[in-house]
Formats: C-alpha cells, sequence, structure tokens
C-alpha cells in the first residue's frame, strides 16, 4: 500500500477471452471447458504493470502460500523501483527465483520470502545484477514463453534451458523443473535473499536426508519480527547438498547462520524432469512438514494444478456474471484479486503463532492475516460479507485474538506482526459491519471491548478526541485525516452500542463522531487543520498534495472533503443545501487535475481531483445519490469503469492494496457500493452486466436481472425487487441475504423520478 510507508479490476466466447489474455502475454487455459469454468476469464496481468503492484504467480484463494517469480528490482531509489514491490513487474526480462510468499499491490516490499531457483553450470550465490546475467544467478526469459492462469504458472529459463512450472496449495508449493541442459544441474534456495527492507536476521536448514530439508527464516523488514518455517521434500532426492552462509561454506547438517543457501546438486541427465514440494508454516519446521504432508501427499503436478483450478472455480462462481468479454475479464479477474487477502495464518491442524509469538493449538477458527484495513475496510470486507459469509467470523475472531495478544484491535497487520501502517482505528468499520450485519458467533462482548478500548487510547490524537476537542493540527501530523477518520469509526461504535443497550457510550460517541464538524471552515468550503490556538492552519490550499508534514493522508483538502461516509446528511447541512453540495461535487469531479507540490504517487486515476487510484476517495461517485441526483453518480461510476480498469498488464490505476480497488469494481459493475461501509446499505449506481447471480450463502442466491444494458444506457430507470416496485436509490444487505430477485431497467437519458425523493435516499 501507500507511499505514505516511505515516510510509504458467461454468456462470452472462451475462444476470445483466450485470444485477448493470449494478447497481453497470458493464458485463458484452464483445467475445465465447460460453460461453469470462470477461471477461463481470469487475466493475473492485469495490474501487473505500473503501480497496480499485484501478485502474479500461483495460489489458491485466500493460501498462505503465494508461489511466483521474482523479478530484479530496478532501483529502489529511482521510484521506478517502488512498482516492483510485489516481486514482479509486466515489464520485467530477468527472474531471480520463484518465492513462496508476496503481498498483493500493497506498495510494500516485505516478504518474498524462501526463494528457490533451478539451475546449472558453474553454481552462483549472488544475484545477478540488472541486465547482466553473468554476474549471479538467475535467467533472461521471454514474454511469450511465460504462462499464467489461477493456481498455475511457468516460464522458460533461456540461460538454463530449464522449464519450470508452479502451483499451489493453501500451505505448499509445488516446483516442477524440466532441464533441457543437465550439466551441473542443482536447486538453489537462498533464504538471504531479500526484496526492499526486508532482511534476513537468523536462518536455518536442517537437512533430514538426501530429499528432505526442514528450517526457518527470521527477518525484520515493515514486519518487525517475521518467520517462516518450511520443508523441503524432493522427488528423487539429491545427489549433493552444499550449505552457504552467504558465500562461506558449512559443514554440518544442521547450520544456523545470517543469509543461508543451499545447493541441492539433482542427477537432471538420468532424470530430467526435477519435483519438489514446499511447505511452510507460522509455528514450526516440523509444522510446515505436517502441513505439506497433509495437503500434497503424492507427486502428481496435474493434481494438484487441476485441484488449485476447482477451488478458483469454486470461489469465483459464487457470483455468476454475465457481460460482454471485456467486462467480464476485467470483472472476474477483479474478483480473483479480492480472494488473495485475507490470507490464511495457521497450520492444516488449525495452530497457529499469535502477535505475542505464543504459539496457540487448535484455537477451533481459522485464524488469519494480512489486515490492510484502510484500504480494505471501504469495500472489500462488505463485500466478503456478502459471497464469503463462511469467512466473516473467523476474521473477526482473528481481529480478537490480535487485540487480546497485543493489546489492540489490528491496524495494518502482517504474519503476526503490527505494522502500525495509516490512520484511524479501521478494524473498528469491520467488526461493527459484522456484527450489524448478523455475524454473532464469537464473543459480542470482547468485541465491544476491543472496539471501545481502540478508540480511547493515549496516542495519534486521540487522547484530545477522548476529552471531545479537535485535534490540534501544530501537535499531530495528519490531524484532519486521523479525525475523519476516527469519526467514521466512532459513527460505528455508537451504532453497536445502541443495539447492546449501552446509551452512555450511545451518547458520548454520537459526539465523538460529530467532532469532525469542526475541521470545517466555511468560508473556504472544506475540511483543514486547526491550530492549538484555534486559528486555522494557513496559507490554505486544497489542491495542495503534498504527502508529509500535512494535515491530510494520502491526499488534499479537495479529496477528504468527502471523507464523512457515515454522516452525509449532516455533511449536506454543513454546506447549506442540496444544490450546494452537489455544486461541489460537481466542481470537484470536473476542475483541474493538477496537483500542487509534491504529490503521492497514490493520488492517481484522477477526474478533477477525485483521485480513483487511493481509497479514502472510493465513495465519493455515490454522493450524489444523498443529493437527489443519482444519474451523476452513474456518469462518474461509468467513467471510472471505463477508463480506469482494462485488459491491459497496466489496467488498474493505482496500488491493487489487497484487493480494494478491485473490490470498488466488483461491487459497481453489479450496481451498488457501500458509502458507509458499517451502515449494511449499499447505494446504486450504474450497472455493468446483464445478469448477475450472487451465491450468498445457506442455499440462498440473489438474482439481478437488467434489461436494456447499454453504453449509452447507464442511467437507472425504474427497479422491481422480488416483483415489486422498488423506488429507493440503495438496497439493504438483508434483502440481499435473505435471496430473490431484483430486476433493473435501465435508459440513455436520466430518471426524473428514480431515488429524486428525500423518502428515496439513503
Amino acid at each position: 500500500m501507500k507511499n505514505k510507508v516511505n515516510n510509504f479490476l458467461l454468456a462470452a466466447s472462451a475462444a476470445s477471452v483466450v485470444a485477448l489474455l493470449q494478447a497481453c502475454g497470458g493464458t485463458a487455459k484452464t483445467t475445465s471447458t465447460d460453460s461453469d469454468s470462470y477461471t477461463q476469464y481470469v487475466n493475473p496481468y492485469i495490474g501487473s504493470e505500473g503501480h497496480g503492484h499485484v501478485f502474479v504467480g500461483a495460489n489458491v484463494p485466500y493460501g498462505a502460500v503465494q508461489l511466483g517469480p521474482v523479478n530484479i528490482m530496478q532501483s529502489w531509489d529511482k521510484f521506478n523501483g517502488w512498482d516492483w514491490c510485489s516481486g514482479y513487474n509486466y515489464i520485467s526480462k530477468e527472474i531471480l527465483g520463484f518465492a513462496h510468499t508476496h503481498l498483493s499491490g500493497t506498495g510494500i516490499s516485505d516478504l518474498n520470502d524462501l526463494l528457490i531457483l533451478p539451475a546449472n553450470g558453474s553454481p552462483k550465490l549472488s544475484p545477478m545484477k540488472f541486465e547482466d546475467e553473468n554476474s549471479g544467478y538467475g535467467s533472461s526469459f521471454k514474454k511469450e514463453n511465460e504462462k499464467v492462469a489461477p493456481g498455475y504458472y511457468s516460464v522458460y529459463l533461456d540461460k538454463y534451458k530449464i522449464q519450470a512450472q508452479l502451483t499451489a496449495t493453501e500451505r505448499a508449493g509445488f516446483h516442477e523443473y524440466k532441464f533441457d541442459k543437465t550439466d551441473s544441474a542443482h536447486i538453489l534456495v537462498d533464504l538471504g535473499f531479500a526484496m526492499g527492507w526486508d532482511k534476513a536476521t537468523h536462518t536455518n536448514f536442517n537437512v533430514i536426508n538426501d530429499s528432505t530439508i526442514l528450517g526457518y527464516r527470521l527477518s525484520k523488514g515493515w514486519a518487525p519480527d517475521q518467520r517462516v518455517y518450511f520443508a523441503i521434500k524432493l522427488a528423487n532426492g539429491a545427489t549433493a547438498i552444499q550449505l552457504y552462509d552467504s558465500t562461506a561454506l558449512l559443514t554440518g547438517k544442521n547450520v544456523t547462520g545470517q543469509k543461508l543457501k543451499a545447493l541441492l546438486f539433482v542427477d537432471a541427465a538420468k532424470q530430467p524432469t526435477v519435483k519438489l514440494k514446499v511447505g511452510i508454516s507460522p509455528t514450526s519446521s516440523e509444522k510446515a512438514l505436517e502441513n505439506l504432508d497433509a495437503e500434497i501427499k503424492h507427486w502428481d503436478f496435474a493434481q494438484v494444478k487441476n485441484d488449485a483450478d476447482k477451488k478458483w472455480n469454486t470461489e469465483l462462481g459464487k457470483i455468476q456474471f454475465d457481460a460482454d468479454d471485456n467486462t467480464k475479464t476485467i470483472f472476474y479477474t477483479s474478483l480473483y484479486h479480492t480472494m488473495f487477502v485475507p490470507s490464511l495464518f495457521n497450520d492444516h491442524d488449525g495452530g497457529y503463532m499469535g502477535s505475542d509469538k505464543v504459539n496457540y493449538p487448535n484455537p477451533g477458527f481459522n485464524n488469519y492475516t494480512l489486515f490492510s484495513l484502510w484500504d480494505t475496510y471501504r469495500g472489500l470486507h462488505p463485500l466478503m460479507t456478502l459471497v464469503q459469509p463462511d469467512k466473516v467470523n473467523d476474521i473477526i475472531k482473528s481481529f480478537l485474538k490480535i487485540y487480546q495478544q497485543q493489546g489492540k484491535l489490528p491496524v495494518w497487520h502482517l504474519n503476526g506482526n503490527e505494522t502500525n501502517t495509516m490512520v484511524g482505528y479501521p478494524a473498528i468499520p469491520v467488526i461493527v459491519d459484522a456484527y450489524l450485519k448478523g455475524f454473532r458467533d464469537y464473543d459480542v462482548n470482547l468485541a465491544y471491548e476491543a472496539i471501545r478500548h481502540s478508540a480511547m487510547q493515549d496516542t495519534n490524537g486521540i487522547q484530545f478526541i477522548q476529552k471531545l476537542q479537535y485535534i490540534p493540527a501544530d501537535v499531530i501530523n495528519e490531524s484532519v485525516a486521523k479525525a475523519q477518520e476516527y469519526a467514521l469509526s466512532d459513527w460505528g461504535i455508537a451504532a453497536m452500542a445502541k443495539d447492546l443497550g449501552k446509551q452512555e457510550d450511545v451518547e458520548y460517541f454520537t459526539k465523538r463522531y460529530k467532532l469532525y464538524e469542526q475541521y470545517f471552515d466555511k468560508n473556504v468550503g472544506h475540511f483543514r487543520g486547526k491550530l492549538s490556538n484555534g486559528e486555522w492552519r494557513g496559507p490554505f490550499d486544497p489542491v495542495e498534495a503534498k504527502h508529509r508534514d500535512n494535515d491530510y493522508c494520502e491526499g488534499n483538502g479537495w479529496q477528504y472533503t468527502w471523507l464523512v461516509p457515515h454522516d452525509v446528511k449532516s455533511l449536506i447541512n454543513l454546506f447549506g443545501s442540496d444544490k450546494n453540495f452537489t455544486n461541489k461535487l460537481d466542481t470537484f469531479f470536473s476542475m483541474s487535475s493538477q496537483l500542487n507540490h509534491d504529490a503521492s504517487p497514490d493520488i492517481s486515476g484522477l477526474i478533477g481531483q477525485y483521485a480513483h487510484g487511493n481509497e479514502p476517495n472510493h465513495h465519493t461517485p455515490y454522493l450524489y445519490v444523498y443529493g437527489g441526483q443519482p444519474w451523476k453518480t452513474a456518469d462518474i461510476v461509468r467513467h471510472v469503469a471505463d477508463t480506469f480498469y482494462t485488459t491491459k498488464p497496466d489496467g488498474l490505476c493505482g496500488n491493487e492494496d489487497a484487493g480494494q480497488m478491485s473490490a470498488w469494481y466488483v461491487l459497481s459493475a453489479m450496481g451498488f457500493y457501500p458509502v458507509n461501509p458499517s451502515q449494511g446499505i449499499f447505494i446504486f449506481g450504474s450497472p455493468l452486466m446483464n445478469k448477475a447471480v450472487l451465491h450468498v450463502g445457506n442455499n440462498k442466491s440473489f438474482t439481478i436481472n437488467v434489461a436494456n444494458q447499454g453504453k449509452q444506457n447507464k442511467y437507472i430507470q425504474s427497479i422491481k425487487l422480488n416483483n415489486k416496485a422498488y423506488t429507493k436509490s440503495f438496497i439493504d444487505f438483508k434483502d440481499i441475504a435473505a435471496g430473490g430477485t431484483m430486476e433493473i431497467t435501465m435508459g440513455n437519458k436520466p430518471s426524473e423520478t428514480f431515488g429524486v425523493k428525500p423518502e428515496d435516499r439513503p
């Protein structure tokens, strides 16, 4: 995620989709060819070029293993180095090896753990330099020889003349290498390899025999204490094994060091196809071996690949989406990207390592990690309540265990580490949203305790709002952004307190969520920083977008004008009228897109000053609905969908941010989006499909039929819900979760009645 951390997108012809994806350098071939194959519509290259930073490789939905290639990062010191932080960028021509963990679209260079490379010839122990193959290990490759599909990756390594194939289960990776050149054939395992700031601190190899090696890699970077335990199995064993610390040859079979490397020599002349499996664990190398044995009991690569494809088809099939070829490809690729995280952080038997570094066996739920919550609370988690209801309670349980173990709810949590990245206490909207939607299979009292505790800390400006005071801009950096994020979460606390009958807290947190009004300067029509003496910080320029030492977080005064999704009616009142409010929105979307000063690269995908490339703006197109002008929401939503989401490798206008960028498209393509992420209602926009069927759990489905769909017919004319006229410009979660049918009729001109009356607005 975020340059702040530097301070830092069934009716279609399958043949046409195949041709489209191959034109982009990918593959749409899967193990399924019938109409129930959804993986054929996924192009994993979308978002892999530019600033999308998506993971490219082999994984299964929500799996701990994300096994894929690692390119050479082209200079972190230069800006373009940021675009290799996931380990991969579409424009690269070299591969250093294949790592088992990655971050997708976060803008963070952690993970890329446990690098493995098949090689031959004179062994190299250090990675090659950019465009200099002879300087170290790694190989060039040709794009036409690289293939990728959900659960599968393959490439031909030109330097070594090796065909590499990868697939995965939840906690294990499967490698198959065919050596066309066999002299001194070997497998390099580099535990010291790191991308960006992640640095190995302590590593271990324990050679059990010629075919089994256990070990671990401890590292420090963005995640301050990351631990990956592993087990490697070779199908035919190694003829010899050499262990090194950096470049120093070691003796013994159980060795430790800071940057250990292993060379596993194989008889490729006798067995040109070399297979190895790698299991990982958060708790121990022995558990990694158990995970491996439990999930891949054989050496049939094709079966594991087929199983991965089936898992993806099952999850992608939870939404049956009928649209034109282009839209369908973007939709299913987006849905695919929303299922990388949260990722499992436990062993096959359920045990996991807590935030306190204690191992917890048999917790009774699936523990998850990788919570990019400042991004994902807005759209990804509300989407999960619709199509992944079986995972919601376990995610909340994971939150609560983190709370008990580290003393607060997660902010940006990664593999047992709190990174404290971004602003606010963003786990609260997720918990409140789940609670208000009826997800209660967790300790509700503990959940309320946790959200209240997170809102009562004496840090980051919370110490001021505890006393119902504004946060002074000369004391706390990013004061406006923090205040607005706190207010959104405080609305959720008040809502949950009301449901629990905690009236005193309702009154207190209602006052707190209204504190955002103190930052609104009616003279300029924006929220701005206020100094300790009560004066506004000046000079004020709402277009100023410098991302350090200002009142906002990765944004400017224009973009933060709208970050009041929990209290839009009161926001309208601050402007004086619906007309003033919508006029201000008109200016926002139509003014110059020029940014003053040094803007964060996250401020991208601009329409006027609207920045779709960054999450705080994602709800803003839908605000017109609150002002009684839903047709303007339709205009902006269609423009964003058509402009900033494409089938090209650079088909995302900003960081994927752990699925949030894609979640916006998935929801908006179906015709709605949650403005207030905890309120349980979805605001109508402009659906992109002919029909969508959401399988919402409990053997229920919600079918959306769209009549008169077309490029020009972007305006909703009327809606029927379960065959009854429906005039509201929003729909409640409970109506979708109950199953049923909704019919939407579109037209090429704005409706004069739909969603216009005050009683029909959210």
